[in-house]
């Protein structure tokens, strides 16, 4: 590791974070003493700094992982040393993220910080069942892991490992963070997954570039113009999380101008600063550093490094200030409120599957990125004179607008307290839009329309191509292992504690989403995918795996259409609903849709894979006739041939 360089960079990064923290706690009143159960100033003060610091330590840790699996060559020194570092400021996470963990306690608690046996006990209960504590414990957990792992491993797919383990991390922080437990909880989660996901792969990308640049320009050229990608998407990432969680921050544009908003306003008026400097890096500094000119690049970074370290430090000012009054619910809670956070809808009609919406900022995200790589790939496919069929992008482009709906409309909105809009979109996710999303061909467009890497590097298109060529994708692609993944999963699902974890909990909520979309992709892929991966199996295999899955749905169907025992009877009993039907009745009713709803996809299902067999055959009568014109009916002849010699030992005998 570069020591000067790396110290440069991470104390500019640091003394903007710790000067955003120093003013904006003071300008936020949250370095005040407290009225009631005041920890004292050093707790005061050391919580956020402490905060702070492990906020740094895990924006190079996560940072330097992402940079090193999108950027760098497999086996090159510059991947040893993005390891080294991601390694050491891993455990500089662990380490200061403890005494986070410690500084929280004693400001809950109003514990005085001491070595006796009392405070460690109650840390270490703090730690253990203490929902905050357990979070943050096992975000350090996993945060070691990665540590340990990056000072371990050494090669270009155990780095994507490592980055997808320290993204995990962050998850238990998002999940406790600041306005995670108001109103609109799953949107509040959500933004600040994504918004701490973005600004470390951002932040902590900037710094590992400044540590790892080479001495040969194409290297250092390379380097930067892949970060400058990364930070693009941060960027976007940024901006869209931070506005939602702005939102369900303040709810009422007039606490905009509180002190609150004020420090809103501030982290809003930096990115847009450092959103010029992504301008100036595409437009300017890029080209020069293939030329050789290193040294612009570095100023700008260190101070765009001074930028974002302040907006860092706001942000963790923001964690230790009180929202504006208001922005939390308050008063007398109905028992849909206590069991969801959200109030009571009125009853579904008609009209309501069209009216009623419920935004989920990350699969509103994941949507609109997929219509854009998407689209961008069939751009660069017909600029360079290459065809892509139109049926293929609005097929995908109808699958994502039938994803955004589940997500973000109606279904959204009722699924929490009706089991059958629940079903609806379960078998909507499982079956329906992956019908629309499978001929789409995303990884043929992806393998033709990006740029194929020489430098043993892996971007999206060799990373999307390793990953569809493992064993494991072999395994679970196999239409007899997919199905099977596809049906047992509804008896796994529904018949077990993972309904009810999924129904409660909002990791729970967006794991499910993630898995029916898999599952059902898988399961529709190895029955009509174009896209390269494994094998196929025969027309006549795949119409009886189908026939199976389709009787299994049946079955599934008619057990809940005839079952007397509600699921998950402290949920979907509890909901103080006055409207609609009985929530047993509601129950046999989702049966009826697992059943009906399943018959539809399908059909279609069986009708596309029947049609592609009537292809197949006449591709193979056409390909058969050509052959026996090539050679004068020679095949034919030479079979009467070989009938009549049968014929003939026949009339021996």
């Amino acid at each position: 590791m570069n020591k000067p360089k790396s110290l440069v960079a991470i104390g500019v990064t640091l003394a903007g974070i710790l000067l955003a923290i120093w003013l904006g706690m003071t300008f936020s009143g949250a370095a005040a003493p407290l009225a009631l159960a005041d920890p004292g100033p050093f707790v005061r003060w050391a919580a956020p700094l402490a905060k702070g610091v492990t906020n740094l330590a895990m924006a190079i840790t996560v940072g330097t992982l992402a940079l090193a699996a999108w950027a760098l060559p497999e086996g090159s020194k510059q991947l040893k040393k993005a390891l080294e570092v991601a390694g050491l400021s891993g455990i500089a996470w662990v380490l200061f993220g403890f005494y986070d963990i410690v500084f929280k306690f004693s400001s809950i608690t109003d514990s005085t910080i001491d070595p006796s046996a009392r405070f460690s006990a109650g840390l270490w209960q703090f730690i253990t069942e203490v929902p905050l504590g357990q979070a943050l414990a096992i975000s350090l957990c996993i945060a070691a892991a990665a540590a340990i792992g990056s000072l371990m491993l050494s090669s270009l797919r155990s780095t994507l490992f490592l980055a997808a383990i320290a993204v995990a991390a962050i998850v238990p922080v998002a999940l406790t963070g600041h306005a995670s437990g108001q109103a609109n909880h799953g949107t509040a989660v959500n933004a600040i997954g994504m918004h701490l996901v973005a600004i470390t792969i951002w932040l902590g990308g900037l710094i590992a570039v400044l540590i790892l640049r080479s001495k040969e320009n194409d290297k250092n050229f390379e380097l930067v113009s892949r970060y400058s990608t990364l930070a693009f998407w941060a960027f976007v990432i940024t901006a869209i999380s931070g506005v939602a969680s702005a939102w369900v921050r303040l709810i009422k544009f007039e606490n905009l101008f509180t002190t609150y908003g004020a420090l809103i306003l501030c982290k809003v008026t930096i990115l847009v600063m450092l959103a010029g400097f992504g301008f100036v890096y595409r437009r300017k500094v890029i080209a020069k550093v293939k030329a050789g000119g290193t040294a612009l690049f570095t100023k700008l970074a260190l101070v765009e490094l001074g930028f974002m370290g302040v907006a860092a430090g706001l942000g963790t000012a923001l964690s230790v200030t009180a929202p504006p009054v208001g922005s939390t619910t308050g008063g007398v809670m109905t028992p849909a409120q206590i069991l969801t956070g959200e109030v009571l809808p009125p009853e579904l009609t008609a009209s309501g599957w069209f009216s009623s919406w419920s935004i989920d900022i990350l699969w509103l995200t994941i949507c609109l990125a997929l219509a854009a790589f998407y689209l961008f790939g069939v751009y660069r496919l017909r600029k360079r004179g290459d065809a892509w069929p139109v049926y293929r992008t609005a097929s995908w482009l109808a699958g994502l607008a039938l994803l955004f709906y589940i997500t973000n409309g109606a279904m959204n909105v009722y699924e929490h307290y009706l089991f059958s809009v629940h079903m609806i979109a379960h078998m909507m996710l499982t079956m329906a839009v992956p019908i629309f999303l499978v001929p789409g061909a995303p990884v043929t467009l992806l393998s033709r329309a990006a740029a194929k890497r020489h430098d043993d590097s892996r971007g999206l298109r060799e990373w999307v191509l390793w990953a569809v060529h493992t064993p494991w994708a072999r395994f679970f692609g196999n239409p007899l292992v997919a199905a099977t993944m596809f049906a047992s999963s509804l008896i796994v699902f529904y018949f077990t504690p993972i309904f009810g974890w999924a129904t409660r909990d909002h990791l729970g909520h967006e794991w499910m989403i993630v898995h029916f979309l898999i599952t059902g992709y898988l399961f529709v892929q190895s029955l009509i995918g174009a896209d390269p991966g494994p094998k196929l199996a025969s027309y006549p295999i795949r119409l009886m795996v189908l026939i199976l899955t389709l009787t299994f749905h049946a079955f599934f169907g008619l057990a809940l259409m005839q079952g007397e025992t509600l699921l998950l009877a402290d949920w979907f009993g509890a909901m103080g609903r006055t409207w609609g039907d009985t929530p047993l009745g509601d129950q046999q009713t989702g049966g009826a849709i697992a059943w009906g709803i399943g018959e539809i996809p399908s059909a279609v299902l069986t009708i596309i894979v029947s049609r592609q067999w009537f292809k197949a055959d006449t591709r193979e009568q056409v390909r058969a006739d050509r052959a026996s014109d090539r050679t004068g009916n020679q095949d034919i002849e030479d079979y009467n041939a070989m009938l009549a010699k049968l014929a003939g030992r026949k009339e021996e005998r």
